[in-house]
C-alpha cells in the first residue's frame, strides 16, 4: 500500500507542477498569472480525446493538435483578458481569466456532454509489479516528464542568454525593449507556454481518470496552491511543492480516506505558508528606494 501510494502520489504531484509551472513561467515575465490553469488542462484532456478517441486520429497528432489549441487559447487570454487591463494599470485581468476559465468550461459542457468519458493508454492497460505494488507504466512516465521540463525551464530561462533576456522583461520592459526584446509577444509566448504545459497535463493524466468538462477547476486550484508553495518564481521549488503536495494527498487518502484528504493536505498548505511565506525556494521581493 505504501509503495503504490508514494507512486501515485509522485504522478499526481509531478501533474500539479505542470499545471503550476505555467503560472510560474507567466508570472517570471509578465508578473501576472492565468488564473485559467485548470481550464487550460481540461480542454487538453477532451481535445486529446476527441482526436484521438472520437475521429480515430493517431495518438502523435492528436496530441501535437491538442496542444497547439491549448496554446492558441492561452494566446486568446493573454490578448483579451489580461493585456487590456495590464495596459490601463488594472489588476482585473485576475477575475477576467477566472471569468474566462467558467466560460470555456461551460463551453465544453455543452458541446462535450456532462457525461464522463475514458481514455484509452497502453501506458494504463496493464499494470507492472514494483516491490509488491502494481502501478501502470503511465505513473512512471509522468514524474520524469514533469521534472525534465522542470529541468528545461530552468536551464532556459537562468543559464541561456535568451533565457536572461526574457527574465529582463519583467525587472525592466523598457530595458528589455530598448535591447530590442518584443515585450508583448515574450509576454504572449508565456501564455501559450503555460496553457500547452496545463494542456500536456491533462493529457498525460487522462487515462487515469475520467475525461470531462469539471475536471480542471479543483485540479487549477491545487496547483495554484503547489505555485506559491513552491514560491512562484522557482521552477524548482513549484516542482518540488507538487511532488510534496502528491505525496501528501495520496498517503492521506491511502491511510484516513479521502473524506479526510482535503482537509489536511490544505491545511498543511496553510501552516507552511506561514512558516515559510515567500515558497520553499522563492525569495522576498527586493524593494528599491
Amino acid at each position: 500500500m505504501l509503495i503504490s501510494s508514494i507512486i501515485s502520489g509522485l504522478g499526481l504531484g509531478s501533474m500539479y507542477g505542470l499545471i503550476a509551472l505555467g503560472f510560474h513561467v507567466t508570472w517570471v515575465v509578465s508578473s501576472t498569472v492565468n488564473f485559467a490553469q485548470g481550464s487550460a488542462m481540461m480542454l487538453g484532456a477532451v481535445l486529446g480525446y476527441t482526436f484521438a478517441v472520437k475521429y480515430g486520429w493517431p495518438l502523435l497528432p492528436a496530441v501535437a493538435m491538442a496542444l497547439a489549441l491549448c496554446a492558441l487559447f492561452g494566446l486568446v487570454i493573454e490578448r483579451m483578458l489580461v493585456r487590456p487591463f495590464v495596459d490601463r494599470g488594472s489588476g482585473a485581468w485576475l477575475m477576467a481569466t477566472v471569468a474566462g476559465g467558467i466560460v470555456l468550461d461551460n463551453a465544453v459542457l455543452f458541446t462535450f456532454g456532462k457525461e464522463p468519458r475514458s481514455f484509452p493508454s497502453v501506458l494504463a492497460t496493464k499494470p507492472i509489479e514494483i516491490f509488491g505494488a502494481g502501478v501502470y507504466p503511465l505513473q512512471l512516465v509522468i514524474p520524469v516528464v514533469g521534472l525534465g521540463i522542470a529541468v528545461l525551464l530552468h536551464v532556459a530561462l537562468r543559464k541561456t542568454r535568451r533565457g536572461k533576456a526574457l527574465l529582463a522583461v519583467v525587472q525592466n520592459p523598457d530595458a528589455a525593449r530598448l535591447m530590442g526584446i518584443d515585450v508583448r509577444r515574450t509576454v504572449a509566448a508565456a501564455f501559450m507556454l503555460s496553457t500547452a504545459l496545463a494542456g500536456l497535463a491533462g493529457l498525460l493524466i487522462a487515462p487515469l481518470f475520467s475525461v470531462s468538462s469539471e475536471m480542471g477547476t479543483l485540479f487549477g486550484i491545487k496547483a495554484f496552491a503547489v505555485a506559491i508553495l513552491g514560491g512562484i518564481g522557482s521552477a524548482w521549488g513549484v516542482m518540488l511543492a507538487g511532488l510534496i503536495y502528491g505525496l501528501t494527498e495520496a498517503l492521506v487518502t491511502a491511510y484516513l480516506g479521502s473524506t479526510y484528504t482535503q482537509i489536511v493536505v490544505f491545511s498543511v498548505v496553510i501552516l507552511a505558508l506561514a512558516l515559510m511565506p515567500n515558497g520553499l525556494l522563492g525569495h522576498a521581493a527586493v524593494s528599491k528606494v
